[in-house]
Order: structure tokens, then sequence, then C-alpha cells
């Protein structure tokens, strides 16, 4: 799963990519749950984040699991972007946002969201 989970650079800035494209349910409540650990590594307020949710499908523990991960890594985020949340129901979109109090920015592909996320950097 780690392979999931990985630095790329981006114009010359480092962005964490978690994959979680094409996965089950369990496969990303799995990769959630680790997230924490590759982000909290990093200085606070470092880390340029992007998810990839494209083909992922969900449930209930996963986004529990996603809610929880979103407010472990909030002290170590600078930004962070999602693609591919076409599958997310917008109702755990939006109680994924409110209970980490982040702004989770949503983009078609994922080179829109790495240019945003090095913008102004």
């Amino acid at each position: 799963m780690d392979d999931r989970i990985r630095f790329i650079t981006h114009q010359g800035k480092q962005i964490l990519l978690v994959d979680v494209s094409h996965c089950s349910p369990a496969e990303l409540l799995k990769i959630s749950r680790i997230v924490p650990m590759h982000v909290m590594t990093e200085p606070r307020g470092s880390v340029l984040l992007l998810a990839d949710f494209t083909g992922a499908e969900f449930d209930r523990e996963a986004i529990t699991s996603m809610k929880e991960s979103a407010v472990f890594d909030r002290p170590h985020l600078k930004k962070s972007a999602w693609v591919g949340t076409e599958n997310l129901p917008r109702v755990f979109y939006e109680h994924i946002k409110l209970f980490s109090q982040r702004e989770l920015p949503t983009f078609k592909t994922r080179e829109e969201a790495m240019d945003w996320l090095v913008k102004d950097e």
C-alpha cells in the first residue's frame, strides 16, 4: 500500500501523492489510516498533498477514516487538492470538509491540481 503514497515533483516542488484510484472501500480504509504517518513526519505547514480518488469506491467506514486522517494531517499541510471525486457522494465530501475544518478543492485532472498546489510557492 505504501507505493500508493509517495512524493512526486512538479515544477520543482515536492507533492505528496495519495493515489487511491480504483481502490475498494477496504483498500481506501487501509490507505487512509497510513497517510498521517507520512504527513506527520514532515514539518508543520509544509506538505502539498494531492489525493486521487479516480474510480475509487466508498463506504461509511472508509469515509470515517478519511475524516479522521484529514484532522491529523491538518497541522502539517500547506495545501491539499483532490481529483477524481465523481464517485464520492457530495454529502460525504461536505462531511469530510466540515469535520476536518479544511478546504478541499477538487480538480478535474492531476495536472490542474498540481499546478494549483505549486502556484505562488
